[in-house]
């Protein structure tokens, strides 16, 4: 059995990951519980039936040895986290931002040996995302042109209360960091990769450090250019992919996870077929059964950067009105430390 730990036992460790396991329960066992709150970390083991309680992870890594450690703590947190649990020997499934910046990204996977990391990108893996990718792949609705990608979520005042959220220090960065990136991450799944990047961005109405509304246009390797918005100030809220190739139209139109129900096609042919299988949703279950099926294989999962380097790029080009490329932003450029790059009060 792979022995696995969660560690932040907030909503979406309840929500999302404890029932992932459950559906895994023929080859993964939850162990451990970890969370600097005690009372709400006690709660959480008792509701779930989980043997061990920890406030610290140092401490659990050391007495439980877990193979697989499932983070769900704050941003800020993430990187120290996931190198700790690499050292440790333990594999590491952390929720996204994985980190706040591309340094950090490049520590965690420094970090690896025999233990390797990788990000929660449930959208990739719902049946509809993986049909779509192998029909682009095949050729079968022609070339990819046209994409657009649109995150369109609302967050009130309130939701800023939370200390950590809203700061360059703590998130890391707004809505095009914490919420579209989840929508740009399927993009690129679909699209394969980006080449360069022009961006505005804001803050309009939330009382914040960061942006809290972005837009980008993004041209890709193999030509096609998409349009990119990420908001968290959108009364009528809706996650929405289209794809527009020369022989067919494809759009996806969700909140927070779709079915194949979601997905609809238009084409001028007959000849051309949308019929995706039946299977699953998007969703941290899907994730998971990919992710386990790696870990017995020792397949090394995917930590994101390509699309941390694009989220990075496009804060760029935002704040500084320049396009960006791919692979411009090394060691040397202020913003691979930071996605502000060294200017807390842009958006201010």
């Amino acid at each position: 059995m792979i022995r696995t730990a969660i560690v932040g036992t907030g909503g979406i460790a309840g929500i999302c990951h404890v029932p992932a396991l459950r559906a895994q329960a023929h080859r993964a066992v939850i162990v451990a519980a970890v969370d600097v709150d005690a009372a709400r970390a006690e709660a959480f083991a008792a509701e779930h039936g989980i043997p061990a309680v920890y406030t610290d992870l140092h401490t659990m890594l050391e007495e439980q040895r877990p193979d697989l450690v499932q983070l769900c703590t704050p941003p800020f947190l993430h990187a120290d986290q996931a190198v700790a649990c690499l050292e440790s020997g333990a594999w590491v499934w952390c929720e996204k931002p994985v980190a706040l910046s591309l340094a950090e990204l490049d520590r965690i996977r420094a970090a690896e040996g025999p233990a390797v990391a990788g990000a929660v990108f449930q959208h990739r893996y719902g049946t509809g995302a993986r049909y779509m990718r192998d029909r682009i792949a095949a050729g079968t609705l022609g070339r990819p042109l046209v994409a657009q990608c649109v995150t369109a979520w609302y967050r009130d005042d309130a939701y800023y209360d939370v200390p950590w959220r809203g700061t360059w220090e703590s998130e890391g960065g707004g809505p095009t960091l914490g919420h579209g990136i989840h929508q740009m991450d399927l993009m690129l799944a679909v699209l394969g990769e980006w080449a360069e990047v022009r961006a505005m961005a804001g803050r309009l109405a939330r009382d914040v450090q960061t942006e809290d509304v972005s837009t980008a246009l993004v041209r890709f390797d193999n030509g096609a250019i998409a349009t990119v918005v990420n908001s968290v100030l959108s009364p009528r809220e809706e996650s929405y992919l289209r794809f527009d190739l020369t022989d067919a139209t494809v759009e996806l139109r969700h909140l927070y996870g779709y079915s194949n129900a979601d997905w609809t096609f238009t084409t001028r042919s007959s000849s051309v077929k949308w019929e995706p299988p039946d299977g699953l949703p998007s969703s941290h279950t899907a994730q998971l059964a990919a992710f386990l099926d790696g870990y017995e294989a020792g397949i090394r999962p995917d930590l994101g950067r390509s699309t941390m380097e694009l989220v990075t790029a496009l804060y760029k080009a935002a704040i500084t009105g320049l396009p960006v490329r791919r692979g411009e932003i090394d060691v040397t450029d202020p913003f691979y430390g930071s996605l502000n790059g060294g200017r807390p009060g842009v958006f201010r």
